[in-house]
């Protein structure tokens, strides 16, 4: 009878990147900077998004922004151009995801002394950027209304480690066969503590509670340094 080998593995494969990951998330709060990492699939508007929400704090606040994609850094320069702060474009390899390790790799080229607020603009993906911590203090999804209110039903992990989810493109709910309560009802149950805000970057609705929230949160970073 042939001999079967039996191992035992107790540590999450995971756990090296959680270890850099807080650790990352402490030398931000050390320092006072409050890390935001924004996630959503491709064409929800993320970058958008970013751009009306760093134009509406960036007299209030000192904010840099990192951009993840496989090639080309036309987000980054977009967000530099159209807010005038300072981008870093962060190439993954051709990667799903961005890891603690990348992230603190990528912040020896970006001083982030001095910044209120550092946005990380995650590549556009529903599955594998949920499964790496990245050291930020809070994770962000976009959902589109052309998207479907059936997202959090395909990809629950992504809603459930989000501590915010932005409905966008509420300017087009007439367009569109979405369910605005189905949707709450649906990210609410795999996460009761999200919260919701139903958003249109084109139009600036419901941004400004959007940014009551992100200068609530810098706050809440600086006095615990």
């Amino acid at each position: 009878m042939s001999e079967v080998r039996v191992i035992q593995i107790n540590e999450s494969v995971f756990a090296e990147n959680d270890r850099t990951a807080e650790l990352l998330r402490n030398r931000m709060t050390d320092q006072g900077t409050l890390f935001l990492n924004f996630m959503s699939s491709p064409g929800s508007g993320k970058t958008t998004t970013l751009v009306a929400i760093i134009n509406r704090l960036k007299d209030r606040l000192n904010i840099g922004e990192m951009d993840v994609d496989i090639e080309s850094s036309l987000d980054a320069q977009r967000v530099a151009d159209l807010t005038g702060i300072r981008s870093l474009q962060i190439h993954n390899g051709g990667l799903c995801h961005i890891d603690a390790d990348m992230t603190a790799r990528a912040l020896l080229e970006y001083d982030t002394k001095g910044l209120d607020l550092l946005i990380l603009e995650n590549i556009g993906n529903l599955v594998c950027p949920a499964e790496f911590d990245t050291g930020a203090h809070k994770n962000i999804t976009i959902l589109s209304v052309p998207e479907g209110d059936d997202k959090p039903l395909k990809y629950p992990l992504m809603y459930t480690v989000s501590d915010v989810v932005l409905i966008n493109k509420m300017d087009a709910l007439d367009y569109f066969d979405f369910d605005l309560d189905k949707a709450k009802e649906r990210i609410l149950a795999l996460n009761p503590r999200a919260i919701l805000f139903p958003i249109s970057a084109k139009t600036g609705d419901g941004l400004e509670a959007v940014c009551d929230w992100i200068l609530d949160e810098v706050t809440a970073v600086k006095s615990d340094t």
